[in-house]
């Protein structure tokens, strides 16, 4: 269902609520020097509490980003003490990162010696059985870019660590893990597609930012 554009054009926007929105989503990301640009710009109150620990928040999600991921290990620990420690999800995670280097470093042995040390342990729950049997799948290959695990090689992967890694350390110190931008989105497609069952249609269309932006 398409909402008439004449329903919400009159509607008033606060500058403030919009500044809120575009703030959160700069810290959440790390963007320090934009935000206090912005916040020069806009004469907004700047949000000590979340300024702290940006810097350190950037170079750990840079580090995993970067596949540092012993580094970024590190540096959390310092940053949020014990989170890893609770968090054993995401802790694997990280310490697949560094055996996948060592991988693509051709340091098999290295890897090998890597995972029985660090990944086997996870062995004793049945939940990581299957990730540990695809990490160390790769040291089968001469090419492991070219294996049928190529995925756990990629940026996107890396990525993915990267951003939980963030929302875990906002969350241990009790900020926001989602962006006021992100819930807004997430608002708005669950009420359209609600919108859309009311109206009796079979298939709702889930809501697009990208086609939103262009009507």
């Amino acid at each position: 269902m398409d909402v008439d554009p004449r329903l919400y054009e009159q509607m008033a926007v606060n500058d403030n609520d919009i500044h809120s929105i575009v703030l959160s989503y700069l810290v959440h990301n790390c963007f320090k020097e934009t935000v206090e640009s912005f916040i020069a710009c806009t004469g907004m109150k700047q949000p000590s509490d979340h300024l702290e620990d940006m810097e350190k928040r950037k170079r750990i999600y840079q580090f995993a980003l970067e596949g540092n991921a012993l580094r970024a290990i590190e540096l959390t620990e310092q940053l949020a003490t014990n989170l890893l420690e609770k968090n054993k999800d995401l802790h694997f995670d990280l310490l697949s990162l560094h055996f996948v280097e060592l991988v693509c470093s051709r340091k098999c042995t290295e890897a090998l010696e890597f995972a029985q040390m660090k990944l086997t342990p996870f062995g004793k729950e049945q939940k990581y059985v299957v990730k540990l049997e695809d990490f160390m799948a790769l040291l089968a290959y001469e090419e492991p870019e070219k294996s049928p695990m190529f995925h756990l090689l990629s940026l996107e992967y890396r990525q993915h660590v990267a951003d939980s890694l963030n929302r875990a350390i906002l969350a241990h110190a009790n900020h926001p893990t989602y962006t006021a931008m992100e819930r807004l989105i997430q608002q708005t497609a669950v009420v359209r597609q609600c919108l859309n069952q009311e109206h009796g249609k079979d298939v709702p269309q889930p809501f697009s930012l990208k086609d939103f932006l262009k009507s």
